[in-house]
């Protein structure tokens, strides 16, 4: 997998060429993806915004997140990361967004969901794609991963 720098950079030139936006929801990544896009130069004709959602409120009252997923099967899932990427598609009318919610660590995981476990997601025109992932490393290391792989998806959504 590229590196964050590189990663962001090649969204911003790809989305540049094709006249594409694009926006994020973010929660262990609090703001990473979309300030990684945002310190390349151009990325003020793509990127449109983004949406911190660390609480299961905002989750829930920005992103549109069902209280029911909430309340089941948490926020660290496929059904959260689907409906955060979905809703910040809409809310920030966007050709894609891209979401990520898991448990960077150090503490927080289980045996069901061991630290290092993130869901990405990626919505698009042609509908919405997401990933169980599992990093490995310390805290910085898991947000960066999972920063540098939403991206590459944002990526694969559009070619």
């Amino acid at each position: 997998m590229a590196d964050l720098q590189t990663v962001s950079a090649d969204v911003v030139r790809v989305f540049l060429e094709q006249d594409l936006t694009l926006g994020t929801a973010e929660s262990l990544t609090g703001g990473m993806i979309a300030a990684s896009v945002a310190g390349v130069p151009g990325a003020s004709a793509v990127l449109m915004g983004g949406v911190v959602s660390y609480d299961p409120r905002v989750k829930h009252e920005l992103l549109g997140v069902s209280q029911e997923v909430i309340d089941t099967v948490g926020v660290v899932s496929r059904p959260c990361a689907e409906q955060m990427a979905l809703g910040a598609r809409q809310a920030l009318k966007v050709n894609v967004a891209v979401s990520a919610t898991g448990i960077a660590g150090p503490g927080g995981g289980s045996a069901e969901t061991p630290v290092g476990t993130v869901f990405i997601g990626a919505a698009s025109e042609s509908g919405v794609r997401v990933d169980e992932c599992h990093f490995e490393g310390d805290r910085q290391s898991v947000r960066e991963q999972a920063a540098a792989y939403a991206l590459q998806m944002a990526l694969d959504a559009v070619r």
